[in-house]
């Protein structure tokens, strides 16, 4: 009788663990879904600020409709991009776009100097950095998720029970290129 006691004891032991690993991995993979939301409101925040962005530089540089044209056609495929991967590439696109579009106000004083252009320019400023940091906690919970459905004993049992490997949110080699690019300054 005893060894009936202390085999049940053993299942229940055991029954318990993966019931707390299971719910752990729930939690983290819960938290990816969270971040990479949070990821998402930033990049909606961004792209709705990218037609004001292109209207206040048509008034101006109206000649200018293939960089315009760009622009709109980087966002609209942000829009309807899915995953963390594919999203990525657009948002790539989007960045580099952007970035043309600025350097094009460069060649206009007048819309260097505009108002809402200014204020567009600091809002979208702001929202990248907010961009920034919600990707690195996007990354960061992804990693922890990985780790604790690739690290023993979880790793017997994750992938049977439908936890499968969560991508990074990575830019890609072109925009770490960009990235790497220290910006040149001229007074």
């Amino acid at each position: 009788m005893t060894g009936l006691y202390v085999i049940l004891g053993i299942i229940a032991l055991i029954a318990v663990i993966v019931i707390g690993i299971y719910n752990g991995l729930v939690a983290k993979r819960q938290q990816c879904r969270q971040a990479f939301a949070d990821v998402d409101v930033q990049l909606k925040q961004r792209r709705n600020l990218i037609p004001n962005l292109v209207e206040t530089v048509k008034g101006y540089a109206s000649h200018e409709k293939e960089t315009l044209d760009a622009v709109i056609s980087a966002r609209n495929s942000a829009i309807a991009a899915k995953g963390p991967q594919e999203t990525a590439e657009a948002e790539a696109m989007v960045a580099g776009a952007l970035g043309k579009l600025f350097a094009l106000a460069e060649a206009y004083p007048d819309l260097k100097a505009n108002t809402n252009f200014l204020e567009l320019q600091k809002e979208l400023s702001a929202i990248e950095d907010k961009l920034a940091a919600a990707r690195r906690f996007y990354n960061s919970a992804v990693q922890q998720y990985n780790t604790a459905r690739e690290t023993f004993p979880a790793a017997l049992f994750a992938s049977s029970f439908g936890f499968n490997a969560e991508e990074f949110y990575d830019l890609g080699e072109e925009v770490r290129a960009d990235l790497s690019i220290v910006p040149e300054v001229k007074f």
